[in-house]
């Protein structure tokens, strides 16, 4: 698996991959509390990525409350994984390749990657515990009628925490991991300074030289709306 450490900032850097879907099948048969959650949390990440796939095809907007309530559900779902993609593609790994700017070391890298891991854990622990609360609070919304969309949401939340911690885990602990220098990335480290057109210009031509199609989202996402 590619780990490519990518500056969007100065002295700002975020783990990215690519490839392949998030797909997340069920471990354990769906019987009991855990295996359902497990179970309904595969439905929702399969739909999401069937929507990912036909996006930008021509189809019909949905008219219905209900049918834009769930497009604007998935649509959610598609970000949350986008967000957590790194982490639970981690979860099977034993080996990974770090790419790194050329004018970093590997030791350096490796300091930021467990860095970031270590945070990335810390984080998804501290939401598991207040969204398991949350999940068990929204319970009560299955006396209103109608689909329990609260408990779907912490449901996801639940699942995609605890599937964060297990990837953020074995990145730490367990994945063996390399490194290669990787000259396009520190291309990148300025870029924030750029003009619009002139950044999106600059954040293309090196994700297309890297084939990393999503790049320029995920810059998008993390680093042009933070600043």
């Amino acid at each position: 698996m590619d780990v490519f450490v990518v500056p969007v900032g100065p002295d700002r850097y975020e783990l990215y991959c690519e490839g392949g879907d998030a797909e997340v099948e069920p471990e354990t048969p769906p019987a009991g509390i855990v295996g359902k959650l497990r179970h309904r949390f595969s439905v929702m990440l399969k739909a999401a990525e069937e929507r990912q796939h036909r996006h930008g095809d021509a189809c019909a907007e949905p008219t219905s409350w209900m049918g834009r309530m769930q497009e604007r559900s998935m649509a959610w779902v598609v970000e949350r994984i986008a967000e957590q993609r790194l982490l639970w593609n981690l979860r099977k790994q034993t080996t990974a390749v770090a790419a790194y700017p050329q004018d970093m070391t590997f030791e350096q890298v490796m300091v930021l990657i467990r860095r970031m891991l270590q945070r990335d854990y810390e984080r998804h622990r501290r939401w598991l515990v207040i969204d398991s609360i949350l999940l068990l609070v929204s319970l009560a919304a299955v006396l209103i009628p109608g689909p329990n969309l609260l408990g779907y949401y912490f449901a996801f939340r639940v699942v995609g925490h605890w599937l964060s911690m297990r990837g953020a885990a074995q990145g730490l602990h367990r994945i063996v991991w390399t490194g290669r220098p990787c000259p396009p990335l520190g291309e990148l480290r300025d870029v924030i300074t750029l003009e619009p057109g002139l950044r999106e210009a600059r954040i293309h031509d090196v994700a297309a030289r890297l084939r990393l199609e999503h790049l320029g989202t995920f810059f998008e996402r993390v680093a042009v709306r933070h600043a």
